[in-house]
């Protein structure tokens, strides 16, 4: 695999990735294995380079002045030229020949690989703020979701040539578990949540790792996290302190229920006594006439009591003078006096039953009709009126009226209540 070099006949180098899934590759010439030689830093000058897209390839060069990088964004498919390379540029002085290799590492950066990788925290002890003398034992157990973005910060913080996949998937589980048990710890005082009822809010506690989460692996390893899936949070329902609290809210629910049925069945009754109450008085409005004969009948029962009793005190006495006896002046005006009282009373509550005070009964309603007149409605006008605008020429036999209840208009001649009301005809 290669390009020949007619002038030397030595092959020059194709450097790409062939690997399918990956984070970060090391490439190393075609025929030799990584840390075999140390031709496999070696880059012939005319090698072609071919980056994927969304793929990135690292040239790091190794100088006395320390250590500089290339960086070439797929996609890209060309021979490796100055012009393309800065850094090269500057330390071609060190060529001894056109086909001589330049000393260079070259590193694939995946910047599409979405890794996902498990992460469990085992059983730690979290407390419900509410009892924080109970402590209650909490697994938890999910996925995690990351990507490479900013590849140059990644490079900052990691050394490529040390950089060991399995170790870097390690340190992140390792950081994410830690903070998975940070924000599980403190959620329940943050978000009000008992501790027994943690497993019903996985989306809660979700959320909030996400979002802490995402901030953190950013800063410490230059990840971008896609997405955090918390499977599994697993409460030890056999622990001490879990059942403890279990008893405390059960005995929290009985006492509140027993109130809430207290309150339940006063309420009920204060609803049956109201509805009695409505009822009685509903009956009283519907039979006015004998509730009034009633009261009346109880007005004039207790005169009578009270005539009865005139004798007490030597009231009842016959006085035909100078106090001596029957006076019968005053007992007909007592009489008089007592039953205007009782006619006050019964008046009142006759007033009171119709929602104001006693007065005249209201006029018996009679039926209005509507005049047409030009084509628009006019009125509504009493009978009165009508024989009124009748004896006037202003309602004539065939005026189209109309009044509630009927279908359509009508001439006045047609109608039995308005065929009197016009005078009879010249002759």
């Amino acid at each position: 695999m290669g390009l020949f070099k007619k002038k030397t006949g030595i092959f020059a180098d194709v450097i790409r990735c062939d690997e399918t899934s990956y984070l970060i590759w090391k490439w190393h010439p075609n025929g030799t294995k990584e840390g075999e030689t140390e031709r496999e830093n070696s880059i012939r000058w005319g090698s072609s380079l071919r980056v994927k897209d969304v793929e990135v390839a690292v040239f790091v060069y190794k100088q006395k002045n320390g250590t500089m990088q290339d960086y070439i964004v797929g996609p890209y498919d060309e021979k490796i030229k100055t012009s393309n390379f800065p850094v090269l540029s500057g330390i071609l002085g060190a060529f001894m020949g056109g086909d001589t290799p330049f000393q260079a590492e070259i590193y694939f950066i995946n910047l599409a690989e979405i890794i996902q990788t498990k992460f469990a925290v085992p059983y730690f002890d979290v407390f419900d703020n509410r009892y924080p003398e109970f402590s209650v034992p909490v697994a938890v157990r999910g996925t995690i979701s990351f990507r490479i973005d900013d590849y140059e910060y990644f490079i900052k913080l990691h050394r490529l040539n040390t950089f060991n996949i399995d170790d870097f998937y390690s340190q992140i589980k390792h950081a994410v578990s830690r903070y998975v048990k940070s924000i599980v710890t403190n959620i329940p005082t943050i978000e009000n949540i008992p501790v027994i009822q943690l497993e019903n809010k996985t989306a809660i506690i979700n959320d909030s790792v996400e979002k802490d989460i995402s901030k953190r692996l950013q800063g410490q390893f230059g990840v971008e996290v896609t997405g955090v899936d918390i499977g599994v949070i697993d409460i030890d329902k056999t622990s001490v302190g879990y059942n403890k609290l279990m008893s405390i809210t059960r005995e929290i629910t009985i006492a509140k229920t027993a109130a809430d049925l207290e309150n339940y069945e006063e309420t009920l009754r204060i609803q049956r006594e109201e509805g009695q109450y409505a009822m009685h008085k509903q009956t009283q409005s519907t039979n006015l006439n004998a509730f009034q004969i009633e009261k009346q009948a109880e007005v004039g029962i207790a005169g009578a009591d009270a005539l009865g009793k005139m004798g007490a005190n030597n009231a009842g006495n016959i006085d035909l003078g100078n106090n001596s006896g029957f006076n019968p002046v005053q007992m007909m005006a007592g009489m008089a006096l007592g039953g205007a009282v009782g006619q006050n009373i019964a008046t009142v509550m006759n007033g009171t039953m119709y929602g104001g005070t006693a007065s005249a009964p209201p006029p018996i309603p009679t039926r209005a009709y509507n005049v047409a007149v030009n084509g628009t409605a006019t009125g509504p006008y009493d009978v009165v009126r009508l024989t009124q605008m009748a004896q006037a020429g202003e309602l004539l036999p065939d005026s189209l009226v109309w009044t509630q209840g009927m279908a359509t208009w009508q001439k006045a001649e047609e109608i039995n209540e308005l065929k009197g009301i016009f005078p009879p005809p010249i002759i």
